[in-house]
């Protein structure tokens, strides 16, 4: 049989319904996972089409997933970060959604007091244990929808549940009617799907979950969770492992809408935020991320990073406040003494600064040399250049021109008088053993300790250019 897609304008045969097939002993990929080595990837060169939705977003789970790798956050703390995250994702609410847990009466408090705040995004949704005193938790707590855990690999079904397929669908086609008694849209985490049978099981399991949506006329979602972060984008690799061969195959095969498809990885492979974004191509509207990536084991996707990916798939922020990202890494580092690696993309310390010398004689001449796009405008993080041996004239003269905010038309050069006495110092240092760069106020010091007046005069410059922002 054949029939006309409307949504892509042409004919296609009829989509094959998959039934579960109820295996005896788990099918556990053996030849792609086998243990005492490293995962294979595999290709079958079948490639599927990109089709990106009309609209995506970001979802968030810092508060769940994320909070379970760190001390647990205070209240407050909750509500500054929930606060923050709101500013970045704007007023359409790029950010769409948050997750909270529910157990503990901080938990409860933490996520009425973010309902209080009256924001429209985050929208604040839950994710809770499969029974029925976790759903009247939910329905007090005022959330409409709720995530619920459904194992979908041979590995937890048969080796931590000890279930067969069959009984674990029932089990959990049961959990998913349940909270739609209650009125709750189900968000139902599809865990393990990289090392799940596709076509035996996450397809057919899926297409139930359709069955009862259209049944219920209450939407559920489908949350494609790489839990260990074995999901690969490369064009023809074979299922379970591809994303786009994943996402595709619950769009068409089981005939999910692409707004109740939210891809959720892990960074054990490194490959987070490309299988995110690949996610996204290929037919899902959500991704789920935690700011700074904090999560499980090697982390979550970091939101910060997905906020300026669909800025660079978009071509737009979409009334994103990009410096909201700077806040939330300061709050991090500043309130919750989360250390930052310096090099973290966007949030690190040492994101756009620069030790060596050559590149510092390229960000005097012009930033946009070195630096990837005017971050001090974007993420109100300037361009900045730390001193070390390798820094050489332009780095100092770089650093008292950026560090000072001295106007274009007092910018000093490398071969100032003062340079060339700071540089003979540096070297001095390093040459008598230091291995560590040289801090800003030992820099500011020095200056001092050189050239008084000029340094009055390098301070005046900074504060007038502060009490103008």
């Amino acid at each position: 049989m054949i029939y006309f897609d409307k949504s892509k304008n042409l004919l296609e045969e009829d989509k094959y319904h998959y039934q579960l097939q109820d295996v005896k002993e788990p099918e556990l990929f053996r030849d792609l996972y086998p243990y005492d080595e490293i995962p294979k990837v595999v290709f079958n060169y079948r490639n599927v089409p990109m089709d990106m939705p009309s609209e995506i977003w970001i979802t968030d789970t810092t508060f769940r997933d994320g909070q379970q790798s760190t001390s647990p956050f205070t209240v407050k703390q909750i509500v500054d970060i929930f606060k923050l995250m709101s500013r970045l994702g704007g007023p359409k609410g790029i950010v769409r959604q948050s997750e909270f847990f529910l157990y503990s009466e901080k938990d409860r408090r933490a996520l009425k007091e973010c309902q209080d705040l009256g924001l429209a995004f985050p929208e604040i949704t839950t994710w809770i244990r499969a029974n029925e005193k976790d759903f009247e938790l939910v329905k007090d707590a005022g959330v409409a929808e709720t995530g619920i855990l459904v194992s979908c690999s041979d590995y937890h079904i048969f080796k931590k549940m000890n279930l067969t397929r069959a009984q674990a669908m029932d089990k959990y086609l049961g959990i998913v009617k349940s909270a739609l008694s209650h009125g709750i849209k189900p968000r139902c985490h599809f865990e393990d799907i990289t090392r799940a049978d596709f076509y035996g099981f996450v397809v057919p399991f899926a297409n139930e979950l359709m069955k009862l949506s259209r049944e219920s006329g209450i939407p559920i979602k489908i949350r494609m969770c790489d839990t260990m972060g074995f999901g690969v984008n490369y064009p023809g690799t074979s299922l379970p492992r591809s994303v786009q061969g994943i996402v595709y195959g619950l769009h068409h095969h089981a005939e999910v809408p692409s707004e109740l498809l939210e891809w959720h990885g892990h960074n054990d492979f490194y490959k987070v935020v490309t299988n995110a974004a690949t996610a996204w191509l290929y037919g899902a509207s959500a991704v789920n991320c935690s700011l700074l990536g904090i999560g499980e084991r090697t982390g979550n996707c970091p939101l910060e990073a997905m906020a300026i990916e669909y800025a660079s798939l978009r071509g737009t922020a979409d009334g994103m406040d990009f410096t909201a990202i700077t806040d939330i890494a300061s709050y991090f580092e500043s309130e919750l003494g989360y250390i930052i690696p310096p090099d973290t993309p966007f949030v690190g310390r040492a994101f756009n600064s620069t030790r060596a010398g050559i590149h510092a004689d390229g960000m005097l001449k012009d930033p946009e040399i070195y630096n990837i796009f005017d971050t001090e405008k974007i993420l109100n993080r300037p361009a900045r250049v730390s001193i070390n041996n390798a820094s050489g004239l332009a780095g100092i003269a770089y650093w008292i021109n950026d560090y000072y905010y001295l106007p274009e038309d007092h910018k000093i050069d490398k071969k100032d008088a003062l340079v060339v006495k700071m540089k003979e110092i540096v070297d001095e240092e390093y040459a008598q053993g230091r291995n560590s760069v040289l801090g800003d106020d030992e820099l500011d010091n020095m200056i001092r300790a050189i050239d008084r007046d000029r340094h009055r005069e390098f301070v005046a410059f900074g504060r007038v250019r502060k009490g103008k922002e």
